[in-house]
């Protein structure tokens, strides 16, 4: 894996880091918290904490979040935009 100015030194990070990037997905295919939640089946005050950083999810949400976005589970887990 490549060297990143951004290195995830823990729990914290990596939560953050999640949630910054499904923000940006999110936010890139122009959805709403509510839209956003409709489609995945989640509450919205969820994805918010899970946007900023404050809710520790589960595997099977992944794959919910990427479904409601018609995206690959892998794509949430890639930080390397954000890394940057």
């Amino acid at each position: 894996m490549a060297k990143s100015n951004k290195t995830l030194k823990n729990h914290s990070d990596l939560l953050l880091t999640f949630g910054e990037n499904l923000k940006k997905i999110r936010q890139e295919k122009g959805l709403s918290l509510r839209k956003m939640a409709t489609l995945c089946d989640l509450d919205d005050s969820n994805i918010s904490k899970i946007e900023n950083g404050k809710f520790n999810i589960q595997l099977s949400t992944i794959f919910e979040l990427a479904k409601g976005l018609n995206i690959k589970p892998k794509e949430l887990l890639d930080f390397s935009e954000i890394e940057k």
